[in-house]
């Protein structure tokens, strides 16, 4: 899960108060890229881990009360983090268990991975997550983001969702609370976090379900970048009731300005799928972020659109 709080804020603690104020499990000058899909980034000035609930309650009240900004970071699939790194905390949103309940319902904690979940529901005969299956990152970070491929969100089968705010409070919602939309929710706007969502799905045969599974899975790989680090899609599809879904591919658009291959530094737009784009090998987040901003500039340019990107920026760019 995903959300930057108090982007402008700094810390006025010591680092003897830090460690009174988050625990002895509080870490300094952490650094990011490796938890991130992009491998990209400097450094968190402060980093926690969250394993429950109650942890990272905890963790965004101290945050909140002393004026620290923190950014809660799921499976790091959708974000770029700046190479100067983050001036405040990285909670790390690290809560698991996955459990059948209630007939087709899965409860899942918000740390688990999205693929793990996916891979859950189909040894549990259980379909409506099938169009998930290669979608990288955290389940928090999908329900925060509304993630979706081939015309399905994640925000369509969810029934419950288990948040904490800012003054860590813990409540449990119903899918219309979470007002999902296209790649959004309002926790996007209000700064919930996500805990632990609850998934409404269907009995079906595992057979089916897993051929499927798979079927979209060699679809990916046939299009998507197997070895080579990258964010999945990096711009959102466009709105047009005209198009199947309701949605004009960026790709498209993309490929009519030759993007494909295109590089700045060790970023480079994949061969395969011009709303990709890697790191080739060396790339900077500074890379990745000027090629993204001219692909925008020439998108604007030759079709008076102006493209929203998928990812979250963190830090200073």
């Amino acid at each position: 899960m995903e959300m930057l709080v108090n982007p402008a804020l700094r810390s006025p603690l010591t680092r003897q108060q830090m460690v009174a104020a988050f625990g002895s499990t509080l870490q300094f000058d952490r650094e990011l890229a490796s938890l991130t899909t992009f491998g990209t980034g400097g450094p968190a000035r402060y980093f926690l881990q969250a394993l429950s609930e109650t942890e990272l309650a905890d963790a965004v009240v101290n945050a909140t009360r002393h004026g620290i900004p923190f950014f809660l970071l799921g499976g790091g699939s959708n974000v770029l983090v700046s190479d100067s790194g983050f001036d405040g905390l990285i909670i790390k949103v690290a809560i698991g268990g996955m459990n059948r309940i209630d007939g087709d319902t899965i409860e899942c904690g918000a740390g688990e991975r999205l693929t793990d979940l996916v891979g859950f529901a189909t040894d549990q005969s259980l379909s409506g997550l099938e169009f998930a299956a290669g979608i990288p990152g955290s389940v928090g970070g999908a329900v925060c983001g509304n993630a979706g491929a081939y015309g399905s969100e994640i925000g369509s089968i969810i029934s419950r969702v288990v948040l904490c705010d800012s003054k860590g409070e813990i409540k449990t919602v119903d899918s219309s609370y979470c007002q999902f939309s296209y790649r959004h929710s309002c926790m996007k706007e209000t700064g919930e976090t996500v805990l632990r969502v609850q998934l409404e799905l269907k009995s079906g045969s595992r057979e089916a379900i897993d051929g499927k599974v798979q079927e979209i899975l060699a679809e990916r790989r046939g299009k998507h970048p197997i070895n080579q680090p990258s964010a999945g899609s990096f711009f959102k599809n466009i709105p047009d009731q005209s198009e199947e879904h309701g949605k004009l591919p960026a790709g498209r658009l993309l490929e009519k300005i030759g993007a494909k291959g295109m590089t700045v530094g060790g970023a480079k737009v994949f061969e395969k799928h011009a709303n990709i784009i890697i790191n080739a090998g060396g790339a900077t987040s500074k890379n990745i972020s000027d090629l993204a901003d001219i692909i925008k500039e020439k998108v604007s340019k030759q079709f008076g659109i102006k493209l929203e990107e998928e990812i979250i920026r963190i830090g200073r760019f």
